[in-house]
């Protein structure tokens, strides 16, 4: 029984000795919600597709070589009579035109699954990013919740002493006691805030332990204008590029690709005779496709001026995106300097109110009412300081920023 405490003593200073878990960041967050993601685990496979497709245009024939296989007799069943064998390979050809094309659209197709990987990191991007800044809003009421109980606790104790001294009235006590009951349904009702947003949060990765420890530290602050390569724009653009190449591949794919047949034949005319051989050289032409391949091609230049129209109207939103995020940023970094400066007067007021309180020279109301703009004034503040690190999330959300 000893060596097994002294093992579970042993197992217990261990854990202990177990460095803590980091805080949970938002670009760790992101990073673990696109882990999970459909696109994330696909993309390798989807790039190795593209990357196939084009190489596909390097190849001497447009389509795999077929071997063809023969054999001809007037008397099945035996070894009399005439017999002929025939071995040959068909060789499907380029259209003119056809390979560079091709292989303009592998590279199209390869890029336009780069991009298309990216824009889908930013839309998971904002969804993560509204999920951790509703929690760090939770988390600060929470926060602030409780500390208005342990202030409201405090003051009802300092009530209740001064009551049995017959310094204060049992009107003053109640008014007390009702503050610390408010105080208490602030503080369940900004945990079951909390608890939702956490819930929230959980579906993207963000576990229950990690979460709590976060720090809600705002992004760097990026610079202005709208980026060229904008994720959003760019897999618009890359779609279009893709339809255009694939548009002007269906402009020469009139027909079927030409076969060119190279083939040995092995005879004899009677049992007997010696064999003969020979050698045959084939060109098949189809003829042309008619108002499929037309079809072929007037679908995909619509898609192209589709995926270019789209593009373009991406862009305007994201610009009038950029220039209210901006705006929004200069509003609550102003806000945040102002309650901070209100939250420091609030401080200093509530701490020479209390001084004054216990020394007797203020009422209780006066004290009261100046915890309450205290507690409301460092609500202000937090909120502020939230705000203004959402509003630059928001920012490098809108410019097409990842979180970091």
């Amino acid at each position: 029984m000893a060596a097994v405490a002294l093992g579970w003593a042993l197992a217990g200073s261990a854990a202990l000795a177990q460095p803590p878990a980091p805080p949970l960041t938002l670009k760790a967050l992101f990073d673990r919600a696109w882990e999970r993601q459909p696109e994330a685990q696909s993309a390798a496979l989807r790039r190795e597709s593209a990357q196939a497709a084009r190489s596909g245009a390097s190849s001497f024939t447009a389509e795999p070589a077929a071997l063809e296989l023969s054999t001809k007799t007037d008397r099945p069943g035996s070894n009399q009579g005439s017999r002929e064998v025939e071995l040959g390979v068909a060789l499907p050809l380029w259209l003119p035109g056809e390979r560079a094309r091709k292989a303009a659209l592998g590279d199209a197709e390869i890029k336009a699954v780069e991009s298309r990987r990216l824009a889908a990191q930013l839309q998971l991007a904002a969804s993560v990013r509204e999920a951790w800044w509703a929690l760090q809003r939770a988390q600060a009421e929470m926060g602030l919740a409780q500390d208005r109980l342990q202030n409201a606790q405090r003051l009802s104790a300092d009530v209740a002493r001064r009551f049995k001294s017959g310094d204060m009235s049992r009107a003053d006590q109640t008014q007390a006691d009702g503050a610390v009951a408010q105080a208490e349904a602030a503080v369940a009702e900004a945990t079951g805030a909390r608890d939702v947003a956490q819930a929230a949060l959980a579906a993207w990765g963000g576990n229950r332990e990690l979460a709590d420890g976060a720090e809600p530290e705002a992004e760097a602050l990026p610079a202005a204008g709208l980026p060229a390569d904008h994720p959003a724009v760019a897999d618009w653009q890359d779609q279009a590029e893709v339809a255009r190449r694939a548009a002007d591949l269906a402009a020469v794919q009139t027909r079927a690709n030409p076969e060119l047949t190279v083939a040995a034949t092995r005879g004899r005319e009677q049992a007997g005779e010696r064999y003969l051989q020979s050698f045959t050289v084939g060109l098949r032409v189809p003829l042309g496709g008619g108002d499929r391949a037309r079809a072929k091609e007037t679908a995909a230049r619509a898609d192209a001026l589709d995926a270019e129209v789209r593009a373009r109207v991406e862009q305007d939103r994201l610009a009038a995106d950029v220039a209210a995020a901006m705006a929004r940023v200069k509003a609550t970094q102003a806000q945040r300097e102002a309650m901070d400066r209100h939250a420091v007067l609030a401080r200093d007021t509530r701490g020479f109110i209390d001084k004054a309180f216990r020394l007797g020279e203020a009422d209780w109301p006066t004290r009261l009412r100046v915890e309450l703009e205290a507690v409301q004034a460092e609500r202000q503040l937090a909120r502020a300081r939230i705000d203004a690190a959402a509003a630059v999330s928001t920012l490098r959300q809108a410019l097409g920023l990842l979180p970091q």
